[in-house]
């Protein structure tokens, strides 16, 4: 018997809103989906800086996979903001060569799982 998969609900980011953090700030500018062994791979595309703290300044840009597409946008939060549901990726080797797909495809230095 396989297990069942976990899933979770994401609500969806703002595009282009700006969050500030500690050391500064972050932007997604970009929501994007390709396709791993025939299931839909849900990313986002943001930048980082980091400006506002003592030990200098710096930026990157990355994606974000909080993972595979379960339902897409099939509800809205409180504030009106869509949900989709995930099941995240916790296999090393799938994460792997979801990580070079979407290199291959963005300008990005970092690909992150989860959420």
């Amino acid at each position: 018997m396989q297990p069942v998969p976990e899933l979770q609900d994401f609500t969806h980011p703002h595009l282009g809103q700006e969050i500030t953090a500690i050391g500064g700030h972050y932007v997604f500018n970009k929501e994007a989906r390709i396709t791993y062994n025939g299931r839909e791979v849900y990313y986002l595309v943001g930048y980082a800086v980091v400006d506002t703290s003592c030990c200098g300044t710096g930026g990157c840009a990355y994606a974000l996979v909080p993972g595979f597409i379960k339902a897409w946008k099939y509800k809205a939060d409180i504030n009106g903001v869509s949900v989709s549901q995930i099941e995240p990726i916790r296999e090393t080797s799938a994460q792997q060569e979801i990580r070079r797909l979407i290199q291959k495809k963005e300008v990005i230095q970092q690909v992150t799982f989860g959420f």
